[in-house]
């Protein structure tokens, strides 16, 4: 079973690994056990991609540790 949460009166900040610009913001909604909610900061009302904690954790893991680099080239 896939569960939703209901993200209407979600609480979003923008990400730490964000660049800080006004053009490449993500930001990410706290409170969700087990789950990251993500949008786009220029789309507050757009879609929203919601991670499972753990896949999430991997990610950001390699974005730190360059593996989108290196498996860029």
């Amino acid at each position: 079973m896939k569960y939703t949460p209901d993200l209407t009166t979600a609480a979003w900040r923008k990400s730490t690994y964000s660049d800080g610009g006004a053009n490449n913001c993500v930001e990410l909604a706290d409170g969700y056990p087990a789950l990251v909610p993500v949008r786009d900061s220029k789309v507050w009302d757009g879609q929203v991609l919601v991670f499972g904690a753990a896949p999430w954790k991997a990610f950001v893991e390699g974005i730190k540790g360059g593996a989108w680099w290196n498996n860029a080239k």
